[in-house]
């Protein structure tokens, strides 16, 4: 609740309006955020449709206008339940049609009135209304003087307080001797709640109407007071630091002449031989300077010289020209590379390549690698190997979910709490200018109404540009292409394709059977025996009992599930060893269901499968690597309808019609009857209904149910296939080739049926699993049946009718 500053403002006391007659039907207006009182002079601001049209309506007329107040003033079509009931009759006194449609209306309260029914809701109110008179005040005895002198000193107290005292203003209060006249006078001035002032309002008798105002005066008067107060306060304390501003300047000036240095000239004096110290470029350094000699002209406790001693610090501490020296042995390199990872050849091949080419130039610049694989292939402790390997330091930032474009490039420093972007963040934590800088999740970049991370990342990771890479805070020239930037994704496909084309990428699809038994000996079940306070003779867990772990414990293309369930293992015996036990603990095949419970999954060489036409094994590509994906078709009496089930993507419904096509043109070949098709339902589906499934690579792998369900032949067991088919049946190169490999490897699968142009990606699958494994690359769908189906197994005719 707040005074009005001033009070006669919207007031006429001298208007005469008790001659002006009031019809009993008149168009009205609902208004917001104000209760109007009688004898006021209010401007309003119309623009709702309705209410133009009550207006217009009033000026067509006798000017009069029922305005009534909203109960919410956020509904923009409030209903007669929204508006209270008792409101002014007004009279338009001037309009004023404002450009952008409104209308500009001043009008004066006449009288009080009561809607008594509404005659018209659309396009707007026409109401019958009753006027509200005032109850009789009859003589004003010696009580209601005193509150009327009472209302009108505390009224001139507030106006003395808020320092708005006029004796205008109080001439016209002392001279109204109308007690409901002074509580309308005075309520229309007080910022009071809508509530409020609808009671005040609505009160009919003058006497408790002035009553109620004398109320709400004491509480303003309270308020003000303290506020008053505040400011006092508030003044005194500005004098007081005033004071004290010159009071320590003329010490400063004390302190000069005796040659004592106070700790701002410390302060400066310090930075200044810290500015000398650093290396840095010339112009760097000529932009610390000039900084330096605003903040000796500003005060010190101003909010610009914090900011700009801020910005000194940040130039201070960021590795322009200090850097590591990169260890260019090869043989040491490629050491510290084997003792963290085992396998991963191309990955440390690339590795050895640069140090040999930075061994015989030294200017070249840093590359940027990208490594797309499933989670738990170990891409990101693979580069903290290769910052060991070259005795870089390492530093690691997380872009998963970052919306924001100032992350990157930072924030200017017009903003508070402005601040470097997470490249200069990030070399000033590891105090070198040419450390190995790993950016994990980049296909995971968002964007937003804030900008796109991703835009800025094309600077930051070109060679041809990051060597003057400005942050926004900085606003200076960074020199990045000695940084070696490595980022990891899950896949490529979420990566816009400028970005993609300025990085080099490396895929690691994942680890064989035989890789995950040596990791596991090697790196997991040493590192785990170590973080759980084991000794290595408490617990002997043996390559078959790890094997197991791995076949049924863990389906992944990675090794953190791996890790976890070897992890579980030693938590159970070293809480043996805790209670008393003494070990060693020796972990079998037969006794490890005791420590993890019955197997997560069963192999798929000990699943009994049904060896009936119409079952395909197929392969896809998924972001956690490799998956088996098993097709199955039946025929039905009908009406040649096609049921596609399993959750499945556009691009795989179009593969499923291809090879449907397909199979139907070669209807003779297949010795089918004539109308087979027309008269047979043919439902395909795809086990593990709940998740989702698309890509065009089981093309190949639903032709070939199609033919073994339509033919009656068993397709082999030992089969697993992969491809894209056309209406001609030719097949077409698909991607994940490795990855789709190493699930075959994983569930005991030997051969595999791929197209022929994928064949030259044979030479990227390691060489232990090409001798394990059997590829077969076709051309068309002729050479994929030929394989697929065992020569023994008969085809059952169909004979024609």
């Amino acid at each position: 609740m707040e005074f009005n500053d001033s009070l006669s403002i919207g007031m006429d006391d001298l208007s005469k309006t008790d001659d002006i007659e009031i019809p009993e039907v008149l168009p009205m207006m609902a208004v917001r955020d104000v209760v109007i009182f009688n004898y006021m002079i209010i401007p309003l601001f119309v623009g709702r449709p309705g209410s133009v049209e009550a207006v217009n309506e009033a000026l067509s007329g006798d000017k009069l206008l029922m305005l009534v107040t909203q109960r919410d003033a956020t509904k923009d079509d409030p209903g007669p339940e929204d508006l209270y009931e008792i409101g002014m009759v007004c009279m338009i006194m001037r309009t004023l049609k404002l450009p952008d449609g409104r209308l500009k209306v001043l009008v004066q309260a006449v009288s009080k009135a009561a809607v008594k029914e509404y005659l018209r809701l659309d396009p707007s109110y026409r109401v019958s209304i009753a006027v509200v008179e005032d109850e009789e005040t009859g003589e004003i005895d010696v009580e209601v003087e005193a509150l009327m002198r009472t209302v009108r000193e505390q009224t001139e107290k507030i106006m003395s307080l808020r320092g708005i005292l006029s004796a205008d203003l109080m001439m016209i209060i002392n001279n109204i001797e109308d007690p409901g006249r002074l509580a309308d006078l005075i309520g229309s001035n007080l910022r009071l709640k809508i509530p409020e002032s609808q009671a005040i309002l609505e009160e009919v008798n003058p006497i408790s109407r002035l009553r109620l105002v004398n109320k709400l005066l004491s509480k303003e008067l309270e308020v003000s007071t303290v506020q008053a107060k505040i400011q006092n306060e508030a003044k005194e304390e500005m004098g007081r630091s005033q004071r004290e501003y010159i009071l320590r300047e003329q010490l400063h000036a004390l302190q000069k002449e005796l040659g004592d240095a106070d700790d701002r000239s410390q302060e400066l004096d310090d930075l200044e031989r810290k500015l000398k110290k650093t290396k840095m470029p010339k112009p760097i350094r000529k932009e610390a300077q000039k900084q330096l000699r605003r903040m000796e002209m500003m005060h010190p406790d101003s909010s610009e010289a914090t900011i700009i001693r801020t910005y000194i610090d940040w130039i201070l501490d960021v590795p322009w020209k200090k850097g590591t020296a990169d260890l260019l042995d090869l043989k040491q390199a490629k050491q510290v590379l084997d003792e963290d990872h085992f396998g991963l050849e191309r990955v440390k091949e690339r590795i050895l390549e640069f140090l040999a080419v930075r061994k015989l130039n030294q200017s070249t610049k840093g590359p940027i690698l990208c490594f797309v694989g499933p989670p738990g292939v170990g891409k990101t402790s693979l580069g903290q190997s290769i910052a060991r390997a070259m005795g870089r330091r390492f530093h690691r930032i997380s872009l998963g979910g970052m919306k924001d474009e100032a992350e990157i490039r930072g924030h200017r420093r017009t903003y508070i709490g402005a601040m470097p972007g997470r490249i200069i963040q990030g070399l000033k934590t590891v105090k070198s200018n040419n450390p190995v800088f790993m950016m994990d999740e980049i296909d995971k970049v968002g964007a937003d109404y804030r900008g796109d991370p991703s835009s800025a990342l094309l600077e930051v990771l070109d060679p041809e540009q990051n060597s003057e890479f400005s942050d926004h805070y900085l606003n200076l020239p960074f020199d990045l292409s000695n940084v070696m930037f490595i980022t990891t994704a899950n896949m490529t496909d979420t990566i816009p394709g400028p970005l993609m084309d300025r990085m080099e990428v490396i895929r690691l699809s994942g680890y064989t059977l035989e890789e995950k038994l040596v990791i596991a000996n090697r790196y997991l079940l040493p590192r785990q025996i170590r973080e759980n306070g084991l000794k290595k003779s408490q617990l002997k867990l043996t390559d078959p009992t790890i094997t197991r772990i791995i076949t049924h414990y863990t389906q992944e293309a990675g090794l953190r599930n791996l890790e976890r369930e070897i992890s579980k293992i030693c938590r159970k015996v070293a809480r043996k060893i805790a209670e008393g036990g003494k070990g060693p603990y020796s972990v079998t095949t037969r006794n490890l269901d005791k420590y993890l419970g019955p197997p997560k999954t069963i192999p798929e060489s000990e699943i009994e499968t049904l060896d009936q036409p119409g079952l395909v094994t197929g392969l896809a590509w998924t972001e956690i690597g490799g998956e088996i994906l098993h097709i199955e078709v039946n025929l039905m009496p009908g009406k040649g309808k096609l049921i596609l089930t399993g959750q499945l993507g556009d691009v795989m419904k179009e593969s499923a019609q291809a090879a449907l096509t397909y199979c139907r043109s070669r209807s003779k070949d297949f010795e089918v009857e004539d109308g087979f098709f027309d008269k047979t339902d043919i439902h395909i589906h795809v086990p593990a209904g709940a998740i989702p499934k698309d890509g065009p690579s089981a093309g190949i792998t639903i032709a070939t149910a199609l033919y073994s369900a339509i033919t009656g032949r068993k397709v082999r067991r030992d089969v697993a296939m992969t491809g894209e088919v056309t209406l001609r049946g030719r097949v077409l190169p698909i991607g994940g080739l490795k990855e789709k490999s190493l699930a075959a490897l994983r569930v005991g699968i030997t051969k595999v049926i791929i197209p022929e142009q994928n064949q030259k990606e044979l030479v990227e699958i390691p060489e232990d699993i090409r001798t394990k494994m059997k590829f077969h690359p076709v051309k068309d769908m002729e050479e994929v049946i030929d394989l697929a189906f065992d020569d023994r197994a008969k085809p059952k005719r169909r004979n024609k009718k």
